[in-house]
C-alpha cells in the first residue's frame, strides 16, 4: 500500500475521523436530526488530538520522506477538521442565504491558503534546521477547536434568532486572520495545557447551557 504506516500519524487520523463524525452529526444520521452540539463536540476533539500529534511525530526518527508526508497529511487532516466541518456547522445553525453561502465557501479557502502557506515554508524550514518551529505566521487553524465552541456555548444567551450572525461574523473575523501577516508564538506544553484546561471548561458550560 502507499503511504506510510505509524504510530506517528495516528492523531492525525483520529482527528479526521472526529471531523467526519462532526459532519455526520451537523447534517444528521439515520433519520436522526442534526445535532450541530455533537457537532461542535468532535470539533473541539479534533483539536486535542491535533495539539499532540506533532510532539508524538517527533518521537521517532524519520526519514525526509516522512517528515514531508507527515506535513502534508497534518495539513490536509486539519482543513477537514477546521476548514470544512465548521461551514458545515455554520449552514446547520442556519447560515442559508446567499451572502451566508460566500462565507461558508471562503472560511475553508483562507483555511487551506494559511495551511499550503504553512507547508511550503516548513519544508523550506526544515531544509535549513532541525529545530522545532518556535512561531506560527497567521492565525493557526486549530484555534476554531477552542474558539467557536466558546461562542456555540452561549447561543441561548445570543439568541437562536440572532445565533447565525453572529457565527457568520465570527468566521469572517476568524478568515481574515487567517491569512493576515502576523506572528504568534507557539505555544509550549504549560499552554497547550492551558488550553485543554478551557476546553474542559468550554465542554461542561456547552453542555449545561445547550440543555436549558
Amino acid at each position: 500500500m502507499i503511504g506510510f504506516y505509524n504510530y506517528t500519524v495516528i492523531l492525525t487520523y483520529m482527528s479526521l475521523a472526529s471531523s467526519m463524525l462532526g459532519i455526520y452529526f451537523a447534517l444528521g444520521i439515520d433519520g436522526v436530526g442534526p445535532t450541530p452540539r455533537y457537532a461542535i463536540i468532535c470539533l473541539m476533539i479534533s483539536g486535542l488530538f491535533d495539539m499532540f500529534d506533532g510532539k508524538i511525530a517527533r518521537t521517532r526518527k524519520r526519514t525526509d520522506d516522512e517528515k514531508n508526508f507527515g506535513i502534508q497529511i497534518d495539513s490536509l487532516c486539519d482543513l477537514v477538521c477546521f476548514g470544512v466541518l465548521p461551514s458545515v456547522i455554520g449552514y446547520e445553525v442556519g447560515m442559508r442565504h446567499a451572502g451566508d453561502m460566500i462565507i461558508l465557501a471562503l472560511f475553508p479557502l483562507c483555511a487551506v491558503i494559511r495551511l499550503a502557506y504553512f507547508n511550503v515554508t516548513e519544508e523550506s524550514r526544515q531544509k535549513k534546521t532541525s529545530e522545532t518551529r518556535k512561531e506560527y505566521e497567521g492565525l493557526p487553524v486549530t484555534s476554531v477547536a477552542l474558539i467557536l465552541p466558546l461562542l456555540y456555548s452561549f447561543k441561548n444567551e445570543i439568541g437562536v434568532e440572532n445565533f447565525s450572525t453572529v457565527y457568520g461574523v465570527f468566521m469572517i473575523i476568524i478568515a481574515i486572520a487567517f491569512i493576515t501577516r502576523f506572528k504568534m508564538k507557539k505555544p509550549g506544553m504549560k499552554a497547550m495545557l492551558g488550553f485543554i484546561g478551557i476546553g474542559v471548561l468550554e465542554l461542561a458550560w456547552l453542555l449545561y447551557n445547550t440543555r436549558r
